[in-house]
């Protein structure tokens, strides 16, 4: 969609969304059902894009751009921002948010996005990263390896403290379906001492 596609500025597409969300959220904590029926058709090709709300667009926009190298696509006429890292339109979505919330953060006593993860190409890019934080005072909530999955990641927080993450060298999962055994998981904290004692490439 663009700025003149008639659907953007077009209330009958956008306000019975935004009436469905509040609707389901409102209603009733059972809003979702405890057995499903029939077989879904459902077959998904990829983790696509996260659209989240911020406190202030050109802040985390210039987060975007200049921490994750993202590429600004477009703006739309709400003023949301939407950022690619490849070849989909984007990955990222931006959107202010409303006026007469709270922009505080309650990681205790409500239900969380805990992270999205990246994948990067290798390890340097991580160590070159971690300097990076560091040197520019982004908090890092983890760095090295922790089990399933044995990829060597860093998380951090953006500037709402929303978390996020890059990795490198996730366990690939065969036809098989073979996993990892727990056994040779190595966890290992900080970035350093996970990258001196690498887990096996073959089990």
């Amino acid at each position: 969609m663009t700025l003149n596609d008639p659907a953007v500025l077009d209330p009958t597409v956008l306000d019975p969304t935004a009436l469905r969300r509040e609707r389901a959220h409102t209603n009733s904590a059972d809003f979702h059902p405890t057995e499903y029926v029939g077989a879904s058709s459902i077959s998904c090709n990829k983790l696509g894009h996260f659209v989240y709300e911020v406190t202030d667009i050109e802040r985390t926009a210039k987060f975007w751009r200049e921490v994750m190298g993202f590429s600004e696509t477009e703006r739309n006429a709400h003023g949301m921002v939407f950022f690619r890292c490849g070849a989909d339109h984007h990955a990222i979505g931006l959107k202010p948010m409303k006026k007469g919330k709270t922009g505080a953060r309650d990681m205790k006593n409500s239900l969380q996005m805990e992270h999205l993860a990246f994948e990067v190409d290798n390890i340097d890019i991580l160590k070159k990263a971690k300097a990076f934080f560091k040197a520019n005072n982004i908090p890092m909530t983890f760095e090295g390896r922790k089990g399933a999955g044995c990829n060597i990641s860093i998380n951090f927080l953006d500037p709402d403290g929303y978390e996020f993450e890059i990795y490198t060298d996730m366990d690939q999962v065969g036809a098989d379906g073979r996993l990892r055994p727990a056994s040779l998981f190595k966890p290992k904290n900080p970035l350093e001492e996970a990258i001196a004692d690498p887990v096996q490439k073959g089990w």
